[in-house]
């Protein structure tokens, strides 16, 4: 199985960033723990994040054809891209939505999921094991 974990805007600067919300682990920590939750369980992941959306959306599209799932934390895109759903729907890869914090519990504005009518499933507020259960979501799918 392959699966294609997507990191949107900021997520480069975990570590950084408000880590009263994200915590003090690093983006690099972050792609070392999905690497070994890959491993562990017997898929091949490639983990891609970009600052563009355009990139993204490409990146998705590229997926045809080759990836089995796609996990995707949109991270700021998840309230404002349009784009980004609609590449979800053009290839119909089985798709589970993460996020590190409980979006729910913030502003109002991050109460709005774009691409969730696009997932399976959406895990939030679980910080990296988010990844971890999203990706043994689409294994066991």
């Amino acid at each position: 199985m392959k699966i294609l974990v997507i990191n949107g805007p900021n997520l480069n600067m975990l570590g950084i960033r408000e880590p009263n919300i994200y915590g003090k682990e690093t983006y690099g920590d972050l792609v070392a723990f999905i690497e070994k939750t890959a491993k562990d369980l017997g898929v091949e992941a490639e983990v891609y994040q970009s600052n563009y959306e355009g990139d993204i959306v490409t990146k998705i599209q590229e997926a045809y054809g080759e990836k089995d799932g796609i996990v995707i934390n949109p991270a700021a895109y998840t309230h404002t891209s349009v784009a980004i759903l609609d590449a979800l729907k053009s290839v119909a890869i089985p798709t589970v939505e993460v996020h590190l914090s409980d979006v729910t519990k913030r502003e109002d504005f991050r109460q709005i999921s774009f691409v969730r009518s696009a997932c399976e499933k959406t895990y939030m507020g679980l910080g990296f094991e988010g990844y971890k259960k999203a990706m043994e979501y689409l294994v066991k799918r």
